[in-house]
């Protein structure tokens, strides 16, 4: 692969869409649609890491005491693990929540970004059709959630049991779960079903895992991960009008 290809390659990866984000939170025209889930974010990601700063360190002296002194040098590789990982898993809820919260006005986010990209207006993007979109908006985040649950459950356990690499398979599902959670936001303005938004994503595994696992590292950056919820928006609706939404509009 030459230098030409390999940059049209980074160009396209999930990651450039995710700091694409950045540039579009900034847009004329679509800021305002930022503010509440940029609220919604900073009050609820405050109050999460101000809760975590409480737990993490007797997590670790737990560990230290639960851990046979022939593998207690494993505690300098697991401890920081446990800090990134924990950070994450914390962030991933505390979204989770923030985006309950912020549904619907991160639908018409992502709306908004679309026709920004495209041109195209998928709807008057009205207080109306706002209320109008609350129960859809929601049931969709319960189905995120009950997609998530027992997953979460088994690789937990695996994180707490299997030192190291439960820390790696944690983070790397975090990461796909990040992918799913904000990238089908523009699947369901157009009322696609969940079932065909994770097949979609798995097609271009690849591209959606390097997105997510790009919001997951910017969850654990401080400040940064404030607006961590509308630029997740932003840059996963610039990814489906270039990869998704031929095939489903």
């Amino acid at each position: 692969m030459n230098q030409a290809q390999l940059q049209q390659s980074a160009a396209q990866s999930g990651a450039s869409y995710f700091m694409q984000g950045f540039k579009l939170i900034r847009t004329k025209g679509i800021r305002r649609y930022v503010f509440v889930p940029l609220i919604v974010n900073l009050i609820l990601f405050g109050f999460a890491f101000y809760q975590l700063s409480f737990y993490i360190d007797d997590w670790i002296v737990q560990l230290e005491a639960w851990l046979p002194s022939t593998l207690s040098w494993l505690i300098v590789i697991v401890e920081p693990l446990i800090y990134i990982a924990s950070v994450i898993a914390a962030s991933f809820v505390f979204s989770t929540v923030a985006n309950w919260l912020a549904a619907p006005f991160n639908g018409l986010l992502s709306e908004k970004i679309e026709q920004h990209l495209t041109g195209q207006s998928l709807s008057d993007g009205g207080f109306v059709d706002i209320i109008k979109d609350i129960p859809r908006t929601l049931y969709r985040e319960w189905r995120k959630l009950l997609y998530y649950i027992p997953r979460a459950i088994g690789f937990f356990l695996i994180f707490l049991f299997v030192p190291v690499i439960g820390q790696v398979i944690w983070f790397a599902f975090i990461a796909w779960m990040m992918a799913i959670q904000y990238c089908d936001y523009p699947f369901d303005n157009h009322k696609i079903d969940f079932q065909t938004m994770r097949s979609s994503l798995s097609e271009k595994r690849g591209k959606c895992f390097s997105f997510g696992l790009t919001v997951s590292l910017f969850a654990i950056i401080p400040i940064l991960n404030l607006v961590l919820m509308p630029v997740a928006i932003c840059g996963a609706t610039a990814m489906w009008v270039d990869h998704f939404r031929r095939a489903h509009v």
